[in-house]
């Protein structure tokens, strides 16, 4: 069993400086981050969520939204469109990917049920995958707490009904 918190440890990035690298790159960084941070989610988590020509698609994709975006020619501004709409839905679909490949990472190894909300994935998508991997720690530490009273709450019932 690997520790809780090795994703999280080897992806070393607050989910606050990540947004403000996305500002500051221009939103290049989010693809590295991708890139660079889909083999340590793949290795810790034992699961190939996603190959690395579907990765170079993304970037590509991303790459020529931003080069035919030409505001004067309309037929370009078409295409840039749909290449951001393209760039979008795959990396909505890495999302859910890493999403399903994390939650059972969590309830296999540690016996946690890792809800992850459906809409911030979709809206939020690596924003809020990095932050549910920061959170890691702190769900199981949740989780523990919470198992532990439910067992002093029955051991003390058990006593009453023995009593």
């Amino acid at each position: 069993m690997t520790k809780i918190t090795e994703l999280k440890d080897r992806i070393n990035i607050k989910t606050g400086n990540f947004v403000l690298l996305s500002f500051a790159t221009a939103g290049l960084y989010p693809l590295f981050w991708i890139w660079e941070n889909s083999k340590h989610i793949d290795e810790v988590t034992e699961t190939k969520t996603i190959d690395n020509v579907y990765l170079l698609w993304l970037i590509a994709c991303y790459g020529w939204s931003t080069v035919l975006y030409v505001e004067d020619i309309k037929e370009l501004l078409f295409l840039s469109g749909v290449f951001s709409l393209v760039s979008g839905v795959l990396c909505v679909v890495w999302a859910f990917r890493v999403r399903r490949a994390l939650q059972n990472y969590a309830l296999n190894e540690y016996g946690i049920y890792l809800q992850m909300n459906r809409f911030y994935t979709v809206f939020l998508n690596l924003y809020y995958i990095n932050y549910c991997i920061n959170d890691l720690p702190e769900v199981l530490r949740k989780q523990q707490v919470f198992t532990d009273m439910e067992t002093s709450r029955a051991s003390k019932e058990l006593e009453k009904d023995e009593a």
